[in-house]
């Protein structure tokens, strides 16, 4: 949803005044993000906006359909101390609601680096993420249904959620490896081991 098209709501001129400013911060810039983790202006308070569980921003109610315009917004966008989600510049910071993790893990790919496997991920804000050292995966169990659910740090305390597609593809390449003395299910990427669950929880979910 465009600027203009969002200036019809009732509360509309904050978050058209929003954009304006973190545009102007991203102006110039061909690379890089923002240095939001440097910024502490004041709280201004809390605006409608939400990032749905399927990555879908909303505002008021209302999905924003624009891409360029989440894309932009994702760059100002933080994760406190207090587990609270912010969009953030150097002159205001507004709470905003997130239902699971900021952003999704829409694609994967696989190569080798010195005979390591390396696992680069694209989420649905563009974000290029290498797993490994500095970019870890966590799984988590959630849901009456045992749902399990892949996290890839991004940036900051920042996380995407790996879709479903992707997680299938992910879980593929799984191996049983001695991590610490417990056989693990794990993913192995740039030479990191991320353990998935333990090897017998897997055999008795397979039967």
């Amino acid at each position: 949803m465009a600027a203009e098209e969002i200036s019809g709501q009732a509360d509309a001129a904050g978050l058209v005044a929003l954009i304006s400013r973190a545009s102007a911060e991203n102006s110039g810039r061909k690379r890089g993000l923002p240095p939001v983790e440097r910024w502490n202006p004041p709280f201004c308070g809390d605006i409608d906006m939400e990032i749905r569980a399927d990555g879908t921003w909303f505002y008021m109610g209302t999905p924003i359909g624009r891409p360029a315009l989440v894309r932009l917004f994702s760059t100002v966008l933080r994760r406190d101390e207090d587990e609270k989600t912010y969009l953030v510049t150097p002159v205001e910071k507004v709470g905003i609601r997130v239902v699971d993790a900021p952003f999704i893990a829409v694609e994967m790919s696989v190569t080798e680096r010195e005979g390591r496997q390396v696992l680069t991920f694209r989420t649905n804000v563009g974000d290029v993420v290498e797993a490994g050292g500095e970019h870890r995966l966590r799984f988590a169990i959630a849901g009456d249904n045992a749902e399990l659910k892949p996290y890839l740090h991004v940036r900051g305390r920042l996380e995407a959620l790996v879709s479903r597609a992707v997680m299938y593809e992910l879980v593929a390449l799984g191996e049983a490896l001695d991590v610490e003395g417990q056989a693990m299910f794990a993913i192995c990427s740039a030479g990191e081991v991320f353990p998935v669950m333990p090897a017998d929880e897997l055999d008795a979910l397979s039967r």
